[in-house]
């Protein structure tokens, strides 16, 4: 009994062998993290002190390359001269300012760069908007669009009144293409109301056939920018009409914003609700129907109401499939970018590829757009202007997970855009060095924004950005008034943005629009030696500037590209001509152009410093259009055209 009294009971003996369990698989443990040690050790060692193997040149062009910050005195002096009383523009644009702050007053001033008399130069349209009737003065002229002919040489007169152009509307932007295939270009007016189409009637004048066409929209409509391309590959020219929030007078009144309290405010976007954009479809006699909810442009958001607010239409194959896709700047809302599917549809798919919001999930005050290859790669790269203490956005395609990444921060164009409210955007080589660069139309919507906000003004500068190449710090430098002009650097509360080379001297020019004042016409005088090529595309009938093209030359240096698409900023249009800087490059080795049908051709290049016209031909072409057995294929035709300037 002595001996069993002091045996364990049956509790202590399962505690014993649950310690010793726990002892035993401790050591088992210690055992394998000595192990691993040991292990992770010898590989680390055997990563500091083994010869490494050679890098291979694939290996080798992936490396990141050293970074460095660029230093001001990089960037070249190039002049911009304010050339608006010398070239004879004397257009003041009319809002109709009130005292009620409506919306649309804020909002207006489009143009567009257009050789409307096809005598090889760009001349000028200016889109008017109005006074309101009610408080229209009594000794006020009335507001109208003004066309300007260009002489050549970057003189303007004025030719409205004959022009069958000058009409009274609220206008918005403008939208150049040749609708009938008849290889003169027409016009597309949008506004605050019904929508104007005017047929050119090749004699410098032009007559509006809107109610043939079927293009005016609603009349409670509110029409932004619009742009014309053949997105079913039918050979014609469609058009695509931004339309912004539902809007009017009454409502807007009866919102009560303010600044600080007391002053009234013009009443942001988010309390109103958004619209549908149209979708035209050119029906090749004249007519257009519209599809825009067939087609999948209807977006609605979850209670079923529409979910754009467009501003700016961008008009770019980002998937490179050969079909051209839809990009849509949306005011407070997610962009929308409308994939083309080939057969007469598209798919929104703004979000799953990362173009709709920003890299915090937000969706931003988005209104100008403009898409270029700024790294002279296949990498699209997409800037949307915002609103104030909203930078730039700059979405760069990556071709490999198929999806756009934010990269205005880490390039240096996020923090400096950030303070301005931009509406306007392009892409153009201010300096012909090869690398497109960045400037952007900047002024606020409010007159008395400084009185609450002391890093904000009505006015403000226009920015212009110079690309500095890939691998820098700062890929993006913001060009000093003592590089580029104090023309350029003055303030304004600008609105569009358009660019053409209206001297025909080889560097591209800019044209700044202003609401309710005049606008800006600022010659590219650079005189860096640098040389350049600009390439003209004479397309089929139905789309004689080849809309939808993108061009592409090879030289020792490299590739570059470019999107023809007059389409481009906010409300504007510029030439669709593609300009090239070449820098010291004195030789082109030849041209690719993939026309809007898909099909492809290369062509030799002759000399550089010069313009050059390639034809679409059908009967010939070195590469079938994707997905289109039916299609036409392409050849062309080069014609050089004679040096026109240069150094």
């Amino acid at each position: 009994m002595a001996d069993s009294e002091n045996l364990p009971s049956d509790e202590e003996r399962d505690e014993i062998e649950g310690g010793r369990r726990i002892a035993s698989a401790f050591r088992a443990s210690l055992l394998v993290i000595i192990g691993t040690g040991v292990v992770v050790g010898g590989i680390a060692l055997a990563i500091v002190y083994w010869p490494k193997p050679p890098v291979t040149e694939r290996e080798a062009e992936l490396v990141e390359p050293q970074r460095r910050q660029v230093k001001i005195e990089e960037v070249p002096s190039v002049a911009f001269v304010d050339v608006t009383d010398e070239a004879g523009i004397d257009f003041v644009h009319t809002n109709g300012v009130s005292s009620w702050k409506l919306l649309p007053e804020t909002m207006g001033g489009g143009c567009a760069f257009f050789d409307y008399d096809n005598d090889g130069d760009a001349d000028l349209l200016l889109v008017n908007s109005n006074f309101w009737p009610e408080e229209r003065p009594a000794d006020a002229t009335t507001p109208t669009t003004r066309l300007y002919r260009n002489d050549g040489a970057g003189k303007f007169s004025d030719v409205s009144a004959d022009s069958g152009l000058a009409v009274e509307m609220y206008g918005m932007g403008a939208a150049i293409g040749d609708f009938d295939g008849d290889g003169w270009d027409d016009v597309f007016l949008t506004a605050v109301g019904s929508n104007r189409l005017f047929r050119n009637r090749t004699d410098g004048t032009f007559e509006d056939v809107t109610a043939t066409a079927g293009v005016a929209g609603a009349a409670d409509e509110w029409s932004s920018s619009a742009g014309f391309v053949d997105y079913d590959r039918d050979g014609d020219l469609d058009l695509f009409v931004c339309n912004y929030i539902e809007w009017s007078r009454e409502l807007n009144i009866r919102l009560k914003p303010t600044l600080d309290g007391q002053t009234r405010a013009y009443a942001p976007p988010m309390q109103f609700q958004g619209r549908f954009p149209y979708l035209y479809r050119n029906e090749g006699n004249g007519t257009f129907a519209e599809v825009g909810e067939a087609a999948g442009l209807h977006v609605r958001n979850v209670s079923g109401y529409p979910v754009p607010k467009a501003l700016g239409v961008a008009f770019v194959d980002f998937d490179r499939d050969g079909w051209v896709d839809i990009l849509v700047a949306s005011d407070t809302v997610p962009n929308q970018a409308y994939r083309n599917q080939g057969n007469g549809t598209f798919q929104e798919m703004g979000q799953s590829i990362g173009l709709a919001l920003d890299k915090t999930g937000v969706a931003t005050g988005a209104m100008g757009i403009d898409a270029a290859f700024h790294r002279n790669d296949d990498a699209l790269s997409v800037a949307i202007g915002n609103f104030s203490d909203e930078p730039t956005s700059l979405f760069v395609w990556r071709t490999r997970t198929r999806v756009f990444t934010d990269d205005s921060a880490p390039t240096g164009l996020g923090p400096a855009s950030r303070q301005e409210l931009t509406f306007g955007v392009g892409w153009f080589d201010y300096d012909l060095d090869g690398r497109q660069d960045l400037i952007s139309a900047n002024g606020h919507l409010e007159h008395e924004i400084a009185k609450i906000r002391r890093n904000q003004s009505y006015e403000q500068p226009p920015h212009l950005f110079w690309n500095a190449g890939l691998g820098q710090d700062n890929e993006f430098v913001s060009v000093p008034e003592d590089r580029c002009g104090k023309d350029l650097c003055a303030a304004m509360p600008a609105r569009g943005i358009a660019m053409a080379d209206i001297d025909l001297d080889g560097d591209v020019d800019v044209l700044l629009t202003s609401s309710g004042a005049r606008p800006r016409l600022l010659r590219n005088d650079q005189s860096l030696g640098h040389h350049w090529l600009s390439v003209e595309l004479v397309g089929p009938a139905g789309n004689h500037r080849a809309l939808g093209a993108e061009v592409k030359i090879v030289t020792a240096d490299g590739e570059q590209r470019r999107i023809v698409s007059a389409t481009r900023g906010y409300l504007s249009q510029s030439e669709p001509i593609a300009h090239f800087g070449l820098g010291e490059t004195t030789a082109v080795e030849s041209i690719e152009v993939r026309w809007p049908d898909g099909s492809t051709r290369s062509y030799p290049c002759p000399d550089v410093d010069r313009q050059v016209t390639l034809r679409y031909d059908a009967e010939d072409s070195d590469t079938e259009a994707p997905d289109t057995a039916d299609s036409e294929s392409a050849d062309a035709e080069t014609t050089d055209s004679e040096p026109t300037g240069g150094e």
